[in-house]
């Protein structure tokens, strides 16, 4: 359920960074999206030994 949500806030804040042209609210969705990309668990290590 976490990481649906967590897809949700970065879907829906980058839709309205899209459709926002005042300067002010830019810069607070861009904070938010940030806090929200910070949250993404690191990625897995991969694991490359051969088979």
């Amino acid at each position: 359920m976490q990481s649906f949500i967590h897809r949700k806030n970065l879907e829906h804040f980058r839709s309205l960074l899209a459709e926002t042209l005042n300067k002010t609210e830019r810069e607070r969705l861009l904070k938010l999206l940030a806090e929200e990309v910070a949250k993404e668990p690191p990625p897995k290590p991969r694991d490359d030994r051969p088979s």
